[in-house]
């Protein structure tokens, strides 16, 4: 249970101290802060990087793709996922690879990569002040290509 605030407290709690020593976690009250994700930090674009989201259309996605290795001279494209769209870079990969009758081949990695949100209070003149936080999110890169003809 929470005791009643006067309207000068913050609303910024912290959580009791452990046994085990870890210093004790910061809770926000959700109401008095606006959360701003800022866009992740961009790997270093080339002409066949794509970098796909779950906003823009799957089967516009998947397009872009196949121009890309079809018209678009390029022997491989590299294709980015981030947390959610993880799955959907994964599946234009597999369905790449099912439309070329196996003649592409992929090669997956997976990273984790650090985003910065900014909670920004409701009421500026409140006692609040703008902090950032740091967070974790899975992404997958995975590489789409024609191998090397004259191989093992």
């Amino acid at each position: 249970m929470t005791e009643p605030r006067s309207p000068g407290m913050s609303s910024i709690q912290t959580a009791p101290v452990h046994a085990d020593s870890t210093p004790p976690a910061v809770e926000m009250d959700p109401v008095e802060y606006t959360l701003r994700k800022r866009l992740p930090r961009k790997l270093p674009k080339r002409r066949n990087d794509v970098y796909v989201n779950m906003k823009t259309d799957f089967r516009a996605q998947l397009a872009r793709c196949q121009k890309l290795l079809e018209g678009g001279g390029h022997r491989e494209i590299c294709v980015h996922g981030l947390g959610l769209a993880i799955n959907r870079a994964i599946n234009i990969a597999l369905q790449l690879q099912a439309s070329s009758q196996g003649a592409l081949q992929l090669a997956a990695n997976t990273s984790t990569v650090e985003l910065v949100d900014d909670l920004e209070p409701e009421d500026p003149d409140e006692a609040g002040e703008p902090m950032t936080r740091t967070r974790n999110n899975s992404a997958i890169h995975i590489k789409v290509f024609y191998p090397d003809p004259q191989g093992p």
